[in-house]
């Protein structure tokens, strides 16, 4: 039986936003999990806080039975909710192989801005700095409005999670970043959350530098097996 990778989404994704990755993690039996208010979710509240949004990954990873060959990984707002979600698979005996993180530095390490509280149009100008979004999403006022409100609850959890206390987790921790991250030179901060190893690789890129390097972060997925 194939190992499981849980992917857990970026602020504004949904269970598709790793559509790009899946072709290779051929070695692994793929779920892509969903905070609600989007995708297949889109009819249930919002969530704006890390603790409630990691309870509610909990539940969906459970779901999947047994659980003991698994993996958990997530991007920029999905790194310190893979954290939070690893603690507290703990308390019912359910440990991953290891956690993959990228796109952040860990708890503790963030940009003091609560860029959630911005008016529409300095959130706007927020989002196009980090990138990641195609071009005619801009030109879409209505898909923009659309969208507006998710980012903002995923923001929010991704900002207000300095005042929560992360437990450090047993399993290896790996972790990517890009070279053009504002905060990549604190990318050994993830060591202090594990007990084990935190191993650490920067790429060559800015906050979604995980499209313009597919192979490489599914390689570090594949090695946090070994």
């Amino acid at each position: 039986m194939k190992p499981t990778v849980f992917l857990l989404h970026f602020a504004g994704g949904n269970k598709y936003s790793y559509q790009f990755l899946k072709p290779y993690l051929e070695n692994f039996s793929v779920v892509s999990l969903e905070l609600p208010g989007r995708g297949g979710r889109l009819r249930e509240g919002l969530i704006d806080d890390l603790e409630l949004a990691a309870l509610d990954i909990v539940d969906q990873v459970l779901s999947h039975g047994e659980l003991t060959n698994f993996i958990i990984y997530g991007h920029s707002m999905g790194a310190n909710l893979a954290l939070k979600t690893v603690e507290i698979l703990s308390t019912y005996k359910k440990f991953p192989n290891a956690i993959v993180v990228s796109g952040s530095p860990g708890p503790g390490i963030s940009i003091k801005k609560k860029r959630y509280l911005l008016s529409k149009q300095e959130f706007k100008m927020e989002l196009m700095s980090i990138g990641g979004v195609p071009d005619e999403f801009w030109a879409d006022e209505e898909l923009y409005d659309f969208f507006e409100p998710i980012l903002r609850a995923d923001f929010k959890i991704a900002e207000n999670a300095d005042h929560i206390i992360f437990k450090s987790v047993s399993c290896p921790i790996y972790v990517i970043m890009g070279d053009q991250e504002e905060l990549s030179q604190y990318i050994d901060n993830w060591q202090q959350f594990t007990i084990d190893k935190a191993h650490s690789k920067i790429l060559k890129g800015g906050h979604f530098f995980i499209h313009l390097h597919p192979e490489i972060v599914a390689q570090e997925i594949n090695r946090s097996l070994l």
